[in-house]
């Protein structure tokens, strides 16, 4: 399988939900598919809110970092670069549909819905199967020097 889009541009990364380089975070490992990103999530017994169901604050962190790679991709893509830009989450929503148990493989997609110069609106699912388990959307946007988080993925 190819590498993910974490591990590809942002292997010194930090962050608890994507980071590669965070051996205590969740580490998701995101693949482009189609207008959006692809991944799978294997949740561990830790993640629990009660027992056997993730917790509802994982799965916010699930959607945060994959929507925002999501952006960050279409960006570099839409500006033809070889790496993306550094985005971050300016809002983000999260509809918890039903109890997401952790025994499973979970599968969470995004897709683009508005791309402008510098932000991208993206809608994230996260299912258990064929059961969407969690819904989302985001808005990202990608920032200049001098912010915080400018080039935190190198």
């Amino acid at each position: 399988m190819e590498t993910g889009v974490q591990r590809k541009y942002a292997p010194h990364s930090i962050c608890f939900g994507c980071g590669p380089a965070n051996e205590k975070g969740l580490q998701i490992d995101s693949h482009v598919h189609e207008n959006g990103l692809k991944a799978v999530f294997h949740p561990q017994s830790h993640h629990q809110a009660f027992p056997g169901m993730l917790c509802g604050g994982i799965i916010g962190t699930l959607l945060d970092c994959h929507g925002n790679w999501t952006a960050a991709i279409a960006l570099m893509k839409q500006a033809n670069q070889s790496e993306p830009p550094c985005t971050v989450t300016a809002s983000y929503s999260v509809k918890l549909r039903r109890p997401t148990p952790i025994h499973n493989p979970l599968d969470i997609t995004s897709k683009v819905v508005e791309l402008l110069d510098d932000r991208v609106k993206v809608e994230i699912q996260l299912h258990d199967g064929d059961k969407l388990c969690a819904s989302g959307e985001g808005l990202f946007v990608a920032v200049k020097e001098g912010h915080p988080a400018y080039h935190r993925w190198s």
